[in-house]
């Protein structure tokens, strides 16, 4: 249990230079005692040494657990709030947020390499293939090093690291593009904030000081990264590079304390001052944008991502992997099909889809993995779209199949007498060659949640508006009707529930599409149609 000093304290700093793990800290013009670093010399000397040296007659004692509310007089005034609806914000989507988002969720498994300085770095080729991208670690705060910090201290680091500092990371990056120069601006981030985007406040489980030392943790990691980045000239932008440029510049830490009966100080709270690297300059420059000389890019932020993450980055981290990636890659267009392999690789890595590859065992439990995984993001609201010709339902996850399982007993019994019937029915054994066939498999798309879709801007309400009689005719003929399907559906001898299959869907919306209680979307009248065979 950590120490903590009191009231009585003279501040004459005679326990500082004493302090092996270097916890004494001064705040302001007063000593404290970090209790994130303070272990009571447990494995340095017989005695806490702050204890053995203090001159005063009440010496640094034991910190007990805070009891009652925990408040704190003085404060610095964060920014405005993130996420004013409630549901999302903007924030910086650049090719650089996008990688160091990869970096941070990703962690040892990317391809890390030692450079000729011996340091550890991940490099990647962006703009085309025409420039090139690294990422190094560094030191924390603006601090000169006192060590060296080599390939092996890094490769520890980055093991240390968890899944979670990438939501930092996009917080940090919602505050910067609130700024008209966030390169040369700063932000402040109170405790209480991130509590509230990481949905920390529900953790009724951890202490105050619990939640202070993750979130402290937590926000360091995305400013441990440096960048070097080389651009070429694209259109109008003239080319551009970075040396050993930060990524976010962790400017101060300040903590505030409350003081109870007996005079001992307890860290109830913490500010962050921070400003983004000088990528932001040609990334997020509003005015560079409107004289096209820099880039302004933007995206929408989820709450429900943040808040996902920290739920789920515990026993599914490859869905978490995911979910992070695919907030940078929806925004290149819903439509954009996904191999499968691509996601093994972001969930687990390069080097364990190789391995598994390798040996049968390893197949069936990273298999095993990515269907769980897959099973997780739909339910928090982000469906997997099947491929019926390259991913169909004989080698679909067991969940996708129990989605048409009624809830009536009586159908769910007339649901499993059917189907053990069947030639294929749901409990069999998954078909041999089932890993190969999924290697060329691939996905549709996601369906997203309403939250990460942004609400249409005036302009394209008008541009919809504006609709010529040959574009209306045009897509009335495009629309397919229900009595369409059902000839199709019957002309193939598929029932309902085959056709579902399919297409990835339930027995219930194929129903409703037929008696035409809504219309599908463009995207699912598309798969109709590669379905069904109508021309």
């Amino acid at each position: 249990m950590a120490h903590t000093i009191t009231n009585h304290c003279t501040q004459c700093g005679d326990c500082v230079p004493q302090c092996p793990k270097g916890a004494i800290k001064s705040e302001g013009s007063e000593l404290w005692i970090d209790p994130m670093l303070c272990d009571d010399c447990k494995d340095d000397a017989v005695e806490p040494q702050c204890v053995s040296v203090c001159p005063t007659d009440l010496p640094p004692m034991r910190l007990q657990a805070k009891k009652g509310r925990c408040k704190t007089i003085a404060r610095t005034f964060p920014s405005p709030d993130l996420f004013a609806n409630g549901k999302s914000s903007l924030f910086a989507s650049a090719i650089v947020v996008w990688e160091a988002c990869n970096v941070l969720a990703q962690r040892q498994s990317l391809p890390w390499k030692t450079d000729a300085d011996g340091k550890l770095c991940y490099e990647r080729q962006v703009n085309g293939g025409r420039g090139t991208l690294a990422f190094r670690l560094t030191h924390p705060l603006d601090s000169e090093p006192s060590i060296p910090f080599d390939s092996k201290t890094a490769q520890a680091e980055i093991a240390s690291w968890d899944v979670r500092a990438a939501g930092l990371h996009l917080i940090y990056a919602a505050h910067a593009i609130a700024l008209e120069q966030p390169w040369q601006q700063e932000f402040i981030i109170s405790d209480r904030q991130i509590e509230d985007y990481l949905g920390l406040e529900k953790r009724k489980d951890l202490s105050k000081l619990a939640k202070l030392t993750l979130i402290k943790t937590l926000v360091q990691q995305p400013c441990r990264l440096h960048l070097d980045m080389n651009w070429l000239q694209q259109g109008s932008i003239h080319s551009f590079s970075l040396e050993q440029s930060r990524l976010w510049h962790l400017l101060d830490i300040q903590h505030h304390f409350q003081e109870d009966d007996l005079g001992c100080k307890h860290l109830t709270g913490l500010t962050f001052r921070i400003r983004a690297g000088m990528w932001a300059n040609y990334f997020l420059n509003r005015d560079g944008y409107k004289s096209r000389t820099a880039f302004y890019q933007y995206g929408l932020l989820p709450k429900s991502l943040l808040t996902t993450v920290m739920s789920i980055w515990q026993q599914h981290e490859g869905a978490a992997r995911i979910l992070l990636w695919l907030l940078f890659k929806t925004k290149m267009g819903q439509e954009q099909r996904v191999t499968i392999p691509t996601l093994m690789r972001i969930a687990y890595g390069e080097a364990k889809l190789t391995q598994a590859s390798a040996q049968p065992d390893g197949r069936k439990r990273l298999l095993r993995a990515f269907e769980s995984d897959l099973e997780v993001l739909n339910h928090y609201g982000i469906k997997p779209i099947f491929d019926p010709v390259t991913y169909p339902s004989d080698i679909q996850p067991l969940w996708v199949k129990l989605a048409d399982l009624p809830d009536d007993a009586e159908a769910a019994l007339e649901f499993w007498t059917e189907d053990g019937n069947r030639n294929c029915r749901l409990t069999d054994a998954a078909p041999r060659g089932k890993w190969n066939r999924l290697m060329n498999a691939r996905l549709l798309c996601f369906e997203l949640p309403d939250d990460w879709q942004s609400s249409p801007t005036k302009q394209s309400k008008q541009k919809r508006r504006r609709k010529t009689r040959h574009q209306v005719l045009l897509q009335s003929q495009l629309t397919l009707s229900g009595q369409q399907i059902i000839e199709a559906r019957q002309k193939h001898q598929l029932s309902q529930r085959a056709l579902a299959r399919q297409i990835g869907k339930s027995q219930s919306w194929v129903r409703d599409v037929e008696r035409g209680r809504f219309q599908p979307t463009t995207q699912d009248q598309v798969l109709l149609r590669q379905v069904l065979g109508i021309g």
